[in-house]
């Protein structure tokens, strides 16, 4: 019983140890996840703005509808002109 008790009470201690913590350390550590994440952002910025023009166009479109046999259509808010070939003919 003895050694449980004393098993549990250096368990659940603290160690000295962790008290004296090094802050340069960390402030190391910190600043290189800044500079990690500059770069990072630097890099990921073209792609970025392309996928916010790509959102962009989204508000030319209605929701997606489902009809009765399971097609999904996405209509434009605004129809495309279609110019017409001779003899009326549309290219596909």
């Amino acid at each position: 019983m003895r050694w449980l008790i004393v098993t549990a009470t250096l368990a659940l201690a603290p160690p000295t140890f962790a008290q004296d913590s090094d802050p340069q350390g960390r402030d190391l550590m910190a600043e290189a996840l800044r500079l990690f994440m500059q770069g990072f952002m630097a890099e990921m910025e073209p792609a970025l703005e392309d996928l916010e023009g790509f959102l962009q166009e989204f508000n030319a479109y209605h929701p997606p509808e489902v009809l009765p046999n399971g097609d999904i259509i996405i209509r434009r808010k605004i129809p495309l002109d279609v110019d017409s070939g001779e003899d009326g003919e549309v290219e596909l």
